[in-house]
């Protein structure tokens, strides 16, 4: 029976149950297949085009024989133990129609079920997370600030494990670095992800790219389009072509230039002037938080300004195609990279790869095919106009695909011919310390930067109706973006603070010393993992 004050829900027969069943399973099964690019199944069978994350060897090799599994995981008996664990902790339902005991299993799998004190586990990226993000950007106290910053860290160390770098731990030295470690050069080497004009709201976009370029650091503008008059400083255009950036942070200084601009199959906005801009210029292969697929603006979120700076009709859906039409092999990508400089010859030419196994291959053939950046791009993130269904269940961590990535660059005497950035889910100094350990020399922060733009995790970017503005066109809700560069600067500052003291205890003088240093890792003894415990 339904609890009081609420409706009775209507009845579903047994077969059309069913059906439903059926339907939902065939929608996923089809979403999977076209993101693995199969147009035929009978071609793929046994092809294995897949590999195991958090299974023990003992039930790859009877479940998924010959399957990829690089980090091990659950065993038989703890799958067993997870799964009684279900039913024990199932809520009573009432009865059906039959008069039989019905029990609603918890869910395990979706955004507020995942809230503390409401079961399941933990994310990451929480209302609870993005308040004390908040705090400390908006505190004028030095002090106090660093304090609140801490807080923002303390949460995420104390409800950790997020992912595989959390079972990490540094080897702190004996005697600790007095090397005074310049935040400027780690500022430099931090890079927004790429969210794209649309995606994010006008005032979001262009308060980060100020934000970046005040640090000496870079702004992704994502898939393009980018508005001419952001190439120019803010001068004396304050209270005229500025207005609409009402943060009290914006001085004739600034400049909303998104330094890295992206190259992807659909070519919304993507022209010379835009190309020329550009400091660099980011070829995107593939998508870290859902590969397969390309990216997506929501027709709803495509305004007349929107439709204008990036070449395309008011209101119709923006889709680039999966795969990249220019790139079948690393001869094309050699080819878009020798077009890209030759309209643009200053600039650098980074390549965006998904973190999955054989990774390592891929990265050599693009360093020789004349890139200058790698970018490796893990599974976390997802933000602005990405649909829940295709940020879930999809992607592999960045730091398998990034530890094979710079290990079979430098055994094939290419290390040095190339920066390799590393993104997915980056939030704190310490995931940046490690990423350098395991082989990054940049570092890409995607979902964070937008909490710290005044993002509150409401998890509703691709309906347009962003309760703060940050990812939406509706004049009504963009009127509530906080607009503060100045928290962006903050939030980056504070990371690269703690940055330098992590390096200190380590013994080391420069972030560039440890690039690559894995001597400096071991992985953690105690930590207590929810679903072997």
């Amino acid at each position: 029976p339904p609890a009081e004050g609420k409706k009775a829900k209507a009845a579903v027969e047994s077969n059309v149950g069913i059906e439903n069943a059926r339907n939902a399973l065939k929608a996923g099964v089809l979403k999977i297949m076209s993101k693995i690019g199969i147009s035929t199944l009978s071609s793929y069978h046994g092809a294995q085009i897949f590999e195991c994350i958090g299974l023990h060897p003992e039930v790859v090799d009877v479940a998924f024989k010959g399957t990829a599994s690089r980090v091990g995981g659950l065993d038989f008996a703890e799958l067993q133990k997870e799964t009684a664990s279900l039913v024990k902790d199932s809520a009573y339902g009432g009865l059906d129609a039959d008069d039989v005991k019905v029990f609603k299993l918890s869910n395990y799998g979706f955004i507020n079920a995942l809230q503390k004190g409401r079961g399941g586990e933990e994310h990451a990226n929480s209302p609870r997370v993005a308040k004390l993000l908040h705090a400390s950007v908006r505190e004028d106290d030095p002090v106090e600030r660093k304090n609140k910053y801490n807080d923002f860290v303390k949460e995420l160390t104390e409800t950790a494990p997020f992912g595989l770098r959390d079972l990490l731990q540094f080897k702190y030295a004996d005697t600790p670095s007095d090397a005074d470690i310049s935040l400027r050069e780690i500022t430099e080497r931090f890079v927004t992800g790429g969210m794209s004009l649309g995606a994010l709201s006008r005032e979001t976009h262009e308060s980060l790219a100020m934000a970046m370029n005040r640090l000496g650091a870079a702004s992704n503008s994502g898939e393009g389009g980018e508005d001419k008059v952001r190439n120019d400083h803010v001068g004396e255009n304050r209270d005229t072509t500025w207005k609409h950036l009402r943060g009290k942070s914006i001085v004739a200084g600034d400049i909303a230039q998104s330094q890295i601009r992206q190259v992807a199959s659909g070519r919304f906005g993507v022209t010379a002037p835009y190309l020329a801009a550009a400091a660099q210029i980011e070829i995107k292969v593939a998508q870290g938080a859902k590969p397969g697929e390309g990216g997506q603006l929501p027709g709803q979120k495509v305004d007349s300004y929107i439709a204008s700076v990036r070449a395309a009709t008011e209101g119709v859906t923006l889709i680039s195609p999966p795969p990249h039409h220019d790139i079948y092999s690393i001869e094309d990508l050699a080819q878009l990279i020798f077009d890209l400089k030759a309209i643009n010859p200053k600039a650098r030419i980074s390549v965006k790869l998904v973190s999955i196994i054989g990774i390592g291959t891929v990265a050599c053939g693009v360093a020789k095919a004349g890139a200058d950046v790698i970018q490796i791009s893990g599974h976390d993130g997802g933000s602005g106009a990405a649909a829940i269904s295709s940020i879930k269940h999809a992607g592999a961590p960045v730091e398998l695909g990034l530890a094979e990535s710079h290990t079979t660059l430098v055994e094939n005497g290419l290390r040095g011919l190339v920066t390799v950035r590393a993104d997915g889910g980056v939030r704190t100094g310490a995931d940046v310390v490690k990423l350098a350990l395991l082989g990054a020399e940049e570092f890409g922060f995607g979902t964070v930067a937008m909490v710290a733009a005044g993002c509150v995790m409401a998890r509703v970017c691709h309906t347009n109706n962003c309760p703060v503005g940050v990812a939406t066109q509706k004049e009504k809700l963009r009127a509530r973006v906080r607009g503060e560069p100045e928290d962006v600067t903050r939030y980056f500052e504070s990371v690269a603070e703690e940055t330098a003291d992590i390096l200190k205890k380590l013994g080391l003088k420069s972030l560039r010393e440890a690039v690559g240093r894995i001597d400096l890792l071991e992985l953690v003894d105690d930590m207590n993992l929810s679903k072997t415990t």
